[in-house]
């Protein structure tokens, strides 16, 4: 199972517990929040550094039309994978392994994390 598996699901056992019938749908926004989050960070990094190396690569236009792109291609990504009978296979497995859960704070934090690092490097460089 992998990281982003492993957030699906404790978020989707914290949001169990609260909203039984949009926890799936919930869980797949964060998820996609996180991924794109990481993302974003991963692009400003690169942008930055190949800035830096004096590359000249695209434009900010299309590098945030590309970002717009991928996060929407991510978010049937994962609503493909986690809608259905995919999700209940590995829910299953998370279930009879007893896998440890993320801490909620932990879940709230680490989109967050990565939005304000990139933002911070966006305006340091």
């Amino acid at each position: 199972m992998t990281f982003f598996d492993a957030l699906f699901f404790s978020a989707f056992h914290h949001l169990k517990t609260k909203y039984k019938t949009k926890a799936t749908r919930l869980s797949t926004i964060y998820l996609t929040l996180v991924q794109c989050s990481f993302l974003l960070f991963l692009g400003v990094f690169f942008s930055e550094f190949l800035t830096q190396m004096r590359v000249n690569t695209m434009s900010s236009t299309k590098a945030w039309s590309l970002f717009i792109i991928i996060s929407i291609i991510l978010y049937f990504k994962n609503w493909i994978q986690y809608s259905g009978k995919k999700r209940r296979v590995k829910n299953a497995k998370v279930v009879q392994n007893k896998l440890g859960q993320y801490s909620i704070w932990t879940l709230i934090l680490l989109p967050i994390g990565s939005l304000f690092l990139s933002i911070l490097l966006l305006k340091a460089l």
